[in-house]
């Protein structure tokens, strides 16, 4: 039966042609935006996890009420005890301090005054320890732009494009202006070992690295940190086991009586991301939903046309006796065939633009500016395993739900009429 019906869709390519193209445009586009919008939603999550959150992030209660001033003098204290119990507890994490600072840069020329200054975002990380694994989280090797990474003490990374407008060369001395955890002015001089980019915007406009040691002399914060962020051993994301980590540490940790008591927030607390992980279970049930409508809609209106142009066949066929039923049930037959053969087609050609996409990107680097998100200007996409499946429920279903509208008016024929139709 199923070859009859292939046969008799080739031979009649007006009752097969249009409907495949509509379906295989409708599964491409599902494909194909489920897979950038994935792409985009992941790159952001991973970037805020990288440069900000963590997997999990430690701070003071304290701290976390004013975290957007970086507010040092709320820090943790005793963080080199705290890493040893979290290291021994928790192994199957990656922990490391973090400082973050802010202050002006300040450049001298041969005289020792100052040439150019600005504003800079600061970041104080573990560059030398052995087991750190810093380098590699923030992918600062393959974000060096000249000169190298920092290899020892007072020397640090600044943008490139931060670098640029001040002038700054390889090896200058660059003094950082700011304040200590005990709110006296810091002066304190660094040597520009390389600069980077990230291509992140929020990043790349005025950031500068440094070893956590430097910045901890620098700001007085000895055995301190702003912050400690932990991450899955396989660096990926898992919301349950984060949360759960989470409730184990405050239970242990947190006291309410206690502002600098050590509290812990998994990444879907922070930044409010859990309403971006939220949305990409929504978006992607909503473009599924959207193209069943309208392309249900739409071969709706086809299969009602095709009825008419077949309006001949259908009587001649109900005439010699084929029980409707059995009619309706054949033209169901025929879109689901329609629908698997769309799906295929627009699912592939989904997938090709995919996964060019997963390893090319667009560059919105033009649009993100002024972009304060933590969220890479190389957006990409992103193939899973839903990408290889999601563009067959919306070619089945549209096409099966189309014909099966189109086709109740086969009910409605009045075998009393089909003798004058086919005198015509």
């Amino acid at each position: 039966m199923i070859r009859f019906l292939i046969k008799g869709l080739l031979r009649d390519r007006s009752r097969s042609l249009f409907p495949v193209l509509m379906v295989s445009a409708g599964a491409f586009l599902t494909v194909f935006l489920y897979s950038f919008m994935k792409g985009t939603m992941d790159d952001l999550v991973n970037s805020n996890a990288k440069f900000d959150t963590g997997h999990v992030k430690i701070t003071t209660r304290a701290y976390e009420e004013m975290a957007d001033q970086t507010p040092n003098d709320l820090a943790l204290l005793g963080v080199n005890s705290l890493l040893e119990r979290l290291r021994s507890s928790e192994k199957n994490m990656v922990w490391t301090p973090r400082t973050r600072f802010g202050g002006l840069l300040d450049i001298p020329d041969e005289r020792g005054e100052t040439r150019a200054q600005g504003p800079v975002m600061g970041l104080g990380v573990d560059l030398f320890s052995p087991e750190s694994q810093e380098k590699d989280i923030l992918n600062l090797k393959n974000a060096v732009v000249r000169g190298r990474l920092p290899q020892k003490k007072n020397e640090i990374l600044i943008s490139e494009e931060f670098a640029q407008k001040l002038g700054v060369k390889i090896g200058e001395v660059a003094t950082l202006i700011g304040s200590t955890m005990n709110g006296a002015m810091a002066i304190y001089n660094f040597k520009v070992s390389g600069t980077v980019r990230f291509g992140i915007t929020a990043m790349d406009r005025g950031t500068i690295i440094a070893d956590i040691k430097d910045v901890q002399y620098a700001l007085d914060m000895e055995d301190g940190a702003g912050e400690i962020v932990g991450y899955s051993e396989n660096m990926v994301y898992n919301d349950d086991a984060m949360l759960a980590l989470t409730q184990r540490f405050n239970d242990k940790f947190l006291r309410d009586d206690d502002e600098f008591s050590p509290i812990m927030f998994s990444l879907s607390q922070q930044s409010g991301l859990r309403e971006y992980l939220d949305l990409v279970d929504v978006f992607g049930g909503l473009i599924v939903l959207i193209f069943v409508v309208v392309m249900s809609i739409v071969l709706w209106n086809s299969g009602l046309i095709n009825g008419l142009r077949r309006y001949g066949e259908i009587g001649v066929r109900l005439a010699m006796g084929e029980p409707k039923g059995s009619l309706y049930r054949w033209m169901i037959y025929e879109s689901i065939i329609i629908g698997f053969i769309g799906s295929i087609l627009g699912t592939v050609l989904g997938l090709a633009i995919s996964y060019y996409l997963q390893y090319t990107g667009i560059d919105f680097a033009a649009m993100m500016q002024k972009s304060t998100m933590l969220i890479s200007n190389v957006m990409r996409a992103r193939v899973t395993g839903w990408s290889y499946v999601i563009g067959f429920v919306p070619g089945l279903v549209a096409s099966v739900v189309g014909t099966m509208f189109a086709g109740i008016g086969i009910y409605k024929r009045q075998t009393s009429q089909l003798f004058k139709e086919l005198e015509v």
